[in-house]
């Protein structure tokens, strides 16, 4: 699919968590949609259960949430997050039918002895793992390298879009804001707030 990125400002839909163990069972996902200007025009809230395996239904969720149309992509923050909650970026892409890229940022040799290791009665996690595939390295303006996942989008305009929405060093500004506000909520919960059914603004 292709992403039109010589338009004016396209949009970003980018995914961040934040968890602390023995705070909450789960963690808190909160989602930003930006333009390419940086300009934030919405955002959405999830959970994902701490080694559970429904990290990708709220991010389907949450996007189903927002009621739009006008996102051209989700940029979320991690293959695998909330202690071994894997995300299944194909599945993700053929259900939400807009291209997705994970994006991290360390070298890795590999997850699939420490899933076997912490959930030695679960195959089907180290199956999710598997079917994930190798990450790419890519290059981006600003000279980091980061490591991405791609559906529904090629390794060259993955980067192309990913670099529209860098400012500096290696994060986008869409999964930046994204934690900063998921931190902020996990604050905000682990204080004894309660958070119903995800909102959505």
């Amino acid at each position: 699919m292709r992403l039109h990125l010589h338009k004016k400002a396209i949009r970003c839909f980018g995914i961040a968590e934040s968890f602390r163990k023995g705070a909450l069972p789960n963690s808190i996902l909160a989602g930003v949609v930006m333009r390419s200007d940086f300009i934030i025009d919405g955002f959405s809230f999830g959970r994902a259960t701490l080694g559970g395996n429904d990290a990708t239904n709220a991010i389907v969720l949450m996007f189903k949430g927002l009621h739009r149309k006008d996102v051209n992509f989700l940029m979320v923050g991690g293959s695998i997050v909330s202690l071994f909650n894997i995300i299944d970026v194909d599945g993700l892409y053929s259900t939400i039918s807009i291209p997705v890229i994970s994006i991290t940022y360390h070298p890795s040799e590999g997850l699939e002895d420490h899933l076997k290791h912490h959930f030695p009665f679960d195959q089907g996690k180290v199956e999710a793992y598997k079917r994930l595939g190798d990450r790419e390295c890519i290059t981006l303006h600003t000279g980091k390298q980061v490591f991405i996942r791609c559906a529904g989008i090629g390794k060259d305009e993955a980067k192309e879009a990913v670099d529209r929405f860098t400012l500096q060093g290696g994060v986008p500004e869409p999964i930046k804001v994204a934690k900063l506000i998921s931190r902020a909520m996990l604050n905000y919960l682990s204080n004894g707030s309660t958070l119903g059914s995800p909102d959505h603004t």
